[in-house]
């Protein structure tokens, strides 16, 4: 079945998932890892989708938990802009337009394929308060429609102790520019 792992695939992750989360708990102070372990169980195509920013160098970590809808928020916590994301323009739409030196994807189509959102302007200013994160690449970040509209769309670094948003054209694709993602289980 596709989206799914196998029972190996899904306890090797949970065992990375679960080494990290004890490595790192200045991102989820108060959360119980055996309480995120159960509802992950209980999802499995949560879990599959956890393995594919894992497997492209995403590094997912908790770093949250939403009392209203009941869920654990995970983000991309890896130093950089996780490697296997990266050299995307911003969606299929700037994928289309592009007719020289496409690039291999999108990341709006990337995120959606696997089963993941990318971080908006909030979002990622809240991951900078758990780290550095981004300070030699850069990451494409949800752009509002009225920007899009017009051929643009954002992306976000972490420069000189500061957050910053750019804007670039859509087709624009970099190597140090990919996106970080965020899923909810």
């Amino acid at each position: 079945m596709k989206n799914k792992l196998s029972e190996e695939q899904s306890q090797e992750l949970l065992k990375v998932l679960e080494i990290r989360f004890e490595k790192n708990m200045n991102r989820h102070k108060d959360l119980d890892w055996n309480k995120v372990q159960e509802k992950l169980e209980a999802n499995p195509e949560k879990l599959w989708s956890l393995d594919e920013m894992e497997r492209t160098e995403g590094e997912p970590d908790v770093v949250g938990f939403d009392k209203k809808t009941n869920e654990y928020i995970f983000y991309d916590c890896s130093a950089e802009s996780p490697k296997g994301r990266r050299s995307l323009c911003y969606d299929h739409e700037a994928l289309e337009k592009r007719k020289e030196n496409k690039p291999v994807g999108s990341a709006i189509n990337m995120a959606t394929e696997m089963g993941i959102e990318i971080l908006n302007a909030e979002q990622y200013n809240e991951l900078q308060k758990l780290g550095n994160f981004d300070a030699k690449t850069s990451s494409w970040i949800i752009t509002p429609s009225d920007i899009r509209k017009l051929g643009g769309a954002l992306f976000s670094d972490f420069r000189y102790n500061t957050v910053f948003v750019y804007h670039n054209g859509a087709e624009s694709y970099y190597a140090a520019r990919g996106f970080r993602g965020l899923l909810r289980v």
